[in-house]
This record gives C-alpha cells, structure tokens and sequence, in this order.
C-alpha cells in the first residue's frame, strides 16, 4: 500500500499489550514479524515489521489502564480526520481521542461507534497505513462483532458510505457485509448476543491455518474454535497469551 486507500478502507492496525517483549516473542514467532522501537518521543511506540514494510504497531499498556481487557485496534481511512470525527459525534458515535498529529506521518483520532465497540480513524501523511495488507503475515479482514447490529449498520453506512448487504450465514446467525460504494467489500458485522463486550475482530492471513495454530499453542496462546473450513478460506478463532482474541486465514481467494 503506497497511497491513502478510499474513505472507510480499514488502513492500519495496533495493539496495547501489558508485556511487550512477551507479544514480540508471541507474534514474532507466528506471523514472523520483527520490531523495531520508535523510541521516547514516540512512547517506546513498536512498529510492528514484514518485509521491509511496517503493517502495525504494538505499545506497552499497563493492564489496570483497560480493566484488565486488550484488543487489536482498527483504523479506518480518511482524507479529512476532522471532518469525519464530527460525522462521528453527529452519528451518536462517542469521540475517545480528539483528532491530532503524529509526527509527520498523519493525523488520528479514536471512536466508539453507538455499539460501543472502539475504532480508529487514520489520516495518512508520510504513512497511508499498513504497508502490506492481504498478505501472510498482514491483516486480510476485520468483523465487528456486536449485540446491537442495527445501530453498527446504520452508524458505519451514515459515518463511512459502507453499505450493509445481508448474507445467508444459517438459520440462527446474521451477518452483513460492508461494502464501499465502489462495492468493495471491507469487513462484516456479525451479530452475538453472548459477547461481554462489542469488538472488531482482526483476521490474520496465514499459510497454512492448522500450523499457524500450533504455532498460537506453542507461544502460550489457546485455540478458541476452528480450524475450519468455510468458501472463503480455512479459519480458526484464537486468543495471545493476554486473551487478545484474534483469527487466523488461509484464504481461497482474494
């Protein structure tokens, strides 16, 4: 990824872990990611490296700063982070992190959506976003997973343009796809009524789902679900070493 992708394109991920040299070991040893520390004015901020190309970040937050909960973050694309965190507001969404700079790279702000689920916006400057994206090692796919889904479609369609379609996931589940108004798609939102808490999901793409599982087991992870097979790819749902839940892809098609 070298320019801005579309307004609403999820374009960056990171992650607030309470032990940062445990996570570099847990996801340097599955994903095959290095790291390198941004230093003191960046708050020992990690940039999180494939191939040359940095695709996320990772940052040492203490566990009783989030009531002991920790989750990958999502960042959606736009051109104008000011613009869109009043679309937000306006929205009934929540503004957790006023819009500011990042050095020169670009501009942020963190939201909740009227669910309740936390997000980022990401104003690419020097830095679009992930450097590689749909590859082994990068996120493929992101689905918000929410009680209240009919607020989430709303929100995300008002906020981002992202069209909600419908599709048949079986008698007891609902699922939409999020589509840009080009149509195309960008995540999912997935209704569940059992989840504590609302959260976008990260899907992770991987070679081989069924070895990168033994990979999660050996760096202290837990497997939650899967692997299994689906016409989008072979999946598993899994949890770090912190209970950060995640999924894994061996994706079919692009």
């Amino acid at each position: 990824m070298t320019s801005n992708p579309p307004l609403g394109t999820p374009s960056y991920v990171d992650i607030g872990i309470p032990d940062i040299a445990r996570a570099k070991t847990f996801y340097g040893g599955l994903f095959g990611w290095s790291f390198q520390n941004l230093g003191p004015d960046a708050m020992g901020y990690e940039a999180v490296m494939l191939n040359g190309q940095m695709i996320a970040g990772m940052v040492q937050v203490p566990a009783d700063s989030t009531g002991g909960r920790h989750w990958w973050n999502l960042y959606f694309a736009t051109d104008d982070a000011d613009g869109t965190i009043k679309r937000i507001a306006d929205a009934g969404g929540e503004v957790v992190q006023p819009v500011g700079d990042v050095f020169e790279h670009g501009r942020m702000a963190m939201a909740k959506d009227p669910s309740g689920a936390q997000f980022g916006l990401w104003q690419g400057k020097s830095m679009p976003g992930s450097g590689i994206v749909n590859e082994p090692g990068s996120f493929a796919w992101e689905e918000l997973h929410t009680r209240d889904t009919a607020a989430a479609r709303s929100f995300y369609q008002t906020v981002f343009d992202l069209r909600p379609e419908k599709v048949d996931a079986g008698p007891d589940e609902e699922f939409h796809v999020l589509a840009r108004p080009d149509n195309r798609p960008i995540g999912g939102i997935a209704r569940d009524e059992k989840r504590e808490f609302p959260l976008w999901v990260m899907y992770f793409e991987v070679t081989d789902t069924d070895q990168a599982v033994q990979r999660v087991k050996d760096g202290g992870g837990v497997l939650r679900g899967g692997p299994w097979d689906t016409p989008y790819g072979r999946m598993a749902d899994v949890r770090d070493p912190f209970g950060v839940e995640f999924r894994m892809i061996h994706s079919t098609a692009q």
